[in-house]
């Protein structure tokens, strides 16, 4: 666990990575930074959030557009959360890593609304990106405070190391359309690590790493964090397999109003 961006050692990072498939630090932000993001991020949904297609904005409710949960592809809509995803350190952790050069692919925003955000079911990324071989990671920055009530983050230290992926099937859950069916044995209980965290500290998980969040069972705080896709440079996507998979999924929920 690295206190802050400042305390970034390559070796050190890249080893405590291969171990345990993810990645902790504090701080990895400065406070005037922290707020300028999630100023940025306030400018976003009140100037591109209107004109979003609905396979990129999520509601918690659909009837409600204050219950954002996620949105998608922020970065190509917006230059600020594209610099952010290019050249931030953020993309210097992901290549630390990974062991070479990213491509960044995604900024997503996640929210859990008060007292009606779901939980995250157990999943890995890398079952959703069509990429071989599965050598991606995911960062997640925290913009507020997150404990066990409002939904932090869980790992199971290790499973990236598996061959292949966990079964996962769908989970009717908006946002995370696919969630394993196996999860839950005896290793994974004995080696899940949770993640409660104060703002501005940073995640990041190999693409193989399972993880999940509880619901926000406050009535009163939400949990909102930014999250980043890089893939490695040497991988190869099937794009047709993912358009398909994507276009099946917006028909699904457009069919049960979800969208």
């Amino acid at each position: 666990m690295l206190q802050s961006a400042l305390d970034f050692d390559a070796s050190e990072t890249k080893d405590c990575f291969d171990r345990d498939g993810y990645l902790r630090v504090d701080s990895l932000f400065g406070a005037a930074k922290m707020a300028e993001i999630n100023a940025e991020l306030d400018r976003y949904i009140a100037q591109h959030v209107p004109g979003m297609s609905r396979s990129e904005v999520y509601y918690e409710d659909i009837n409600d557009d204050t219950s954002i949960k996620q949105l998608m592809n922020m970065h190509d809509h917006d230059s600020y959360f594209d610099d952010l995803l290019r050249n931030s350190v953020i993309r210097t952790m992901a290549e630390t890593a990974l062991g070479e050069e990213v491509k960044g692919v995604n900024v997503e925003y996640f929210n859990k609304p008060p007292g009606i955000g779901k939980a995250t079911p157990a999943h890995q990324d890398g079952y959703f990106f069509h990429i071989k071989p599965s050598k991606a990671v995911t960062g997640w920055l925290a913009l507020e405070d997150v404990d066990h009530e409002n939904g932090c983050i869980h790992y199971v230290r290790g499973s990236h190391k598996a061959d292949g992926f966990r079964t996962h099937a769908r989970s009717n859950v908006l946002g995370f359309s696919q969630g394993m069916t196996d999860f839950g044995t005896d290793d994974d209980k004995e080696n899940t690590v949770a993640f409660p965290c104060g703002a501005g500290t940073f995640l990041m998980h190999d693409s193989k790493t399972i993880h999940w969040a509880g619901k926000n069972r406050s009535k009163t705080r939400s949990r909102r964090a930014v999250g980043f896709i890089y893939f490695a440079k040497s991988v190869e996507i099937d794009k047709e397999a993912r358009a398909a998979y994507q276009a099946k999924l917006d028909q699904d929920l457009m069919a049960d109003n979800k969208i």
